[in-house]
């Protein structure tokens, strides 16, 4: 392709442009808090972006927690790497598996009542600056745990704390207390055509 002078005068000015709409929108946004946020919806990737998240405030020296409500009987990959930061990531899965594999109503409530508690305790800890509460989106969905005091402790986290709430079917009461809610859609997926979870991938 070729580009012409009057081709890249007119692109620098377009983006010029674009550039100086950009700035003043950034120099409105003034409020610095921390975040309840919610991945959601029937795609996949919702976990992986939630790590990615703790991967990057890693990445700026701070600590993260991360507790998993309904997986558990899985090896997994992300979890050997996190191990890899020591002290600075405090991992917890308190999961037993899907309810489909417990088939145990009662077992079920009380595994995501451990991780509950144990997600409390996360969120007393004024040096941990990100928590990923894996999967309590499914917790709820089932009513394992009470949704009002759920969302209501979320809301009442400390001012500076993120929390990144996973899992599909976010219930409107969560929604509604977040301040970024993602929906992942399923545009194509390879189990759909047989292909099984692999390492690295899924796990």
């Amino acid at each position: 392709m070729t580009i012409d002078d009057k081709d890249s005068e007119r692109h620098r000015a377009k983006m010029a442009k674009r550039k100086a709409v950009q700035d003043k929108e950034v120099a409105e946004k003034t409020i610095e808090k921390g975040l309840l946020i919610v991945n959601t919806g029937p795609g996949k990737g919702k976990t992986t972006a939630a790590l990615g998240l703790a991967l990057r405030m890693l990445g700026y020296g701070k600590k993260v927690g991360v507790v998993q409500f309904i997986k558990g009987a899985w090896h997994t990959g992300e979890k050997d790497a996190f191990a890899a930061f020591g002290e600075r990531v405090v991992w917890h899965t308190m999961g037993e598996g899907f309810t489909w594999e417990t088939q145990d109503l009662a077992r079920d409530i009380a595994a995501a009542e451990r991780a509950w508690a144990k997600a409390l305790e996360l969120m007393s800890d004024p040096s941990i600056s990100l928590i990923v509460l894996d999967e309590l989106n499914i917790a709820l969905r089932y009513d394992y745990l009470d949704l009002g005091k759920v969302v209501d402790a979320l809301k009442a986290r400390r001012a500076d704390l993120h929390i990144v709430v996973t899992g599909r079917n976010a219930k409107p009461a969560l929604v509604d207390a977040a301040d970024l809610v993602t929906e992942m859609t399923v545009v194509k997926h390879h189990f759909s055509a047989g292909v099984k979870a692999q390492q690295g991938i899924e796990f």
